[in-house]
């Protein structure tokens, strides 16, 4: 295998496994997410998607473009762990609306049973952390470094 082939599977498992974690850390763990939680979730779909592209493109400059979106979408989702460490950290306020969905065709029976059925997830407080660093934290520092290796990716097909 290539060196270039393996950044680009590296850009494609990365993130896979910090979305299986968090997918494990909920159907097995039972760590069901905030909202902000599962926000942190689409960037690193997006990036697995835009690498698989580039796997299948490589090397054409199209790839290359595939791998910087791809890069793009860590950053944000870095972004959006970072905000929401600092939200748990009581730095800044995260949302104050109601992430249920929408309940606006519910009966009102129905709507008391689904609200006694979901769990109260809060986005403000840490539901797990290793190292002092919680979940959100190191979504940000792992989406960080998964950014830096995409764009190595990148930088290998040019």
């Amino acid at each position: 295998m290539t060196m270039t082939r393996a950044f680009l599977f590296a850009a494609i498992l990365g993130p896979a496994a910090v979305l299986g974690a968090a997918l494990f850390s909920q159907y097995v763990g039972g760590l069901n997410p905030c909202q902000m939680c599962i926000w942190q979730r689409w960037p690193h779909g997006a990036a697995i998607a835009l690498a698989l592209i580039a796997l299948a493109l490589a090397p054409r400059r199209a790839a290359t473009v595939a791998l910087y979106l791809g890069a793009l979408a860590l950053i944000i989702g870095a972004g959006i762990g970072a905000f929401h460490a600092g939200v748990e950290l009581g730095y800044w306020e995260g949302p104050t609306t109601c992430s249920g969905g929408d309940v606006s065709g519910l009966s009102p029976a129905d709507l008391i049973a689904k609200l006694q059925a979901a769990p109260l997830v809060r986005c403000d407080e840490v539901a797990w952390s290793f190292l002092g660093v919680s979940m959100a934290g190191w979504n940000a520092i792992l989406s960080l470094g998964l950014a830096v290796l995409t764009v190595m990716a990148a930088r290998r097909l040019r």
